[in-house]
């Protein structure tokens, strides 16, 4: 008889571990996802699409309804999660009985971080993290809103490049003095600026936001500095909270996020963690490709197949704010490594390839991308790039072509 699963969340990590689980345990488990986001499970990143008129929102759809209802999936969707009782192996849901399970699996995500100043409870301030918040977007782009968004990583600039390719007039805030400060370097990060700016996007740096002005309503954001900005509404995207209440409550061991140990099993026994909610060793990843790589190692533990996760090299490649941008690695460099530079402002092109000990250990590219895929496989095997050094900052076609063997 199979053992009923139960992953609570149906977002990007959730739909991964469905995919990888019915590829690895194949009958093994009678699989039920329960989420609280009123659809289907989509891509999470190309959201900031949908905000730019750049793609539908069914087509960020992840996987059809057939796709789970062929593979046996219990899928409800617009629930909410209330307790898990890990004594009994219930997990009880708002308005309705419980679900029994034999072994569970948190995919709760984050959350959006607002930040406590003055005025954040007025109307017009909102945030940018799933689906519902991009129709509201949506309607103030419409309206030609005058928009400020607080933030210059990557939910700030998707926010702002949606917001102005829609319509409205976008201010953007960052309190560190790059945009990107976590992913890019300060010539790589000086970069996008000065691409972002041209998409029509104001962009002020070292700005603290000190306090939103209005009565009933925003009506403009003032900094630290005393500058004031005009402003019909606030978008903050200025950093994610992972969702640990509903682990916490179940008396799971939770930091940052939920603790998990190499086979992402947390505190409890039979019960699991992978995603945005997670932190393994430490580290809360709150991207999508350590989700994916979780999702792997989980389904192949519960497989009963030998796997252990070691952690993560954190990588960026995306198309941010309509820009190609990518790092992985050590990107800025340490003592004993040294970095190969190209910097074409005129062409929009920025590479920076970071060396040590014979081998490549972080890179960052703007706008040229096309070997994004390559330099991470070269900084996550650890391979010797004796024979290709002189030549791989021209990309792999070239660094790999017989002459350079």
């Amino acid at each position: 008889m199979s053992e009923p699963l139960v992953i609570v969340g149906n977002g990007m990590a959730a739909a991964r571990l469905v995919d990888e689980l019915v590829k690895t345990t194949l009958g093994r488990h009678a699989i039920a996802v329960i989420g609280d986001e009123p659809r289907l499970a989509y891509n999470r990143v190309l959201l900031s699409s949908v905000l730019a008129g750049e793609t539908a929102s069914h087509e960020i759809e992840l996987r059809p309804a057939g796709w789970w209802r062929d593979r046996g999936v219990t899928l409800k969707y617009g629930c909410v999660a209330t307790e898990v009782d890990v004594g009994r192996r219930e997990l009880k849901i708002e308005g309705e009985e419980s679900v029994e399970f034999s072994r569970l699996v948190f995919a709760t995500g984050s959350s959006p971080l607002r930040l406590n100043v003055p005025g954040a409870e007025l109307a017009g301030v909102h945030t940018f993290r799933d689906s519902r918040d991009v129709d509201l977007l949506l309607t103030l782009a419409a309206q030609k809103k005058r928009v400020v968004v607080v933030g210059g990583g990557l939910l700030g600039l998707e926010a702002a490049y949606g917001l102005a390719k829609a319509g409205a007039a976008v201010t953007l805030i960052h309190l560190m003095d790059r945009l990107m400060d976590r992913q890019l370097d300060a010539p790589a990060a000086a970069l996008l600026k000065s691409l972002v700016e041209r998409k029509g996007i104001e962009i002020l740096l070292n700005a603290n936001t000190a306090r939103i002005h209005g009565t009933a309503r925003v009506e403009g954001v003032q900094l630290a500095d005393g500058r004031s900005i005009a402003a019909d509404a606030v978008i903050f995207a200025a950093g994610i909270r992972p969702n640990v209440a509903l682990a916490r409550d179940a008396g799971i061991k939770v930091n940052r996020g939920i603790v998990v140990d190499d086979h992402l099993q947390t505190s409890a026994a039979g019960i699991f963690a992978l995603g945005e909610c997670a932190e393994h060793a430490g580290i809360c990843y709150g991207l999508v490709e350590p989700a994916y790589e979780q999702a792997r190692v989980l389904a192949r533990h519960l497989a009963a197949k030998d796997t252990a996760y070691r952690g993560s090299v954190v990588s960026t490649n995306l198309k941010v704010s309509g820009v190609s941008v990518f790092s992985a690695g050590d990107f800025v460099g340490s003592d004993g490594s040294e970095s190969i530079l190209l910097n074409d402002v005129r062409r929009g092109t920025y590479k920076k390839l970071v060396v040590a000990d014979g081998r490549l250990t972080g890179a960052v590219l703007i706008g040229d991308v096309g070997d994004a895929l390559w330099y991470l496989e070269l900084i996550r095997n650890r391979q010797s790039i004796a024979k290709i050094r002189t030549a791989m900052m021209f990309g792999r076609s070239l660094a790999l072509a017989p002459e350079a063997a």
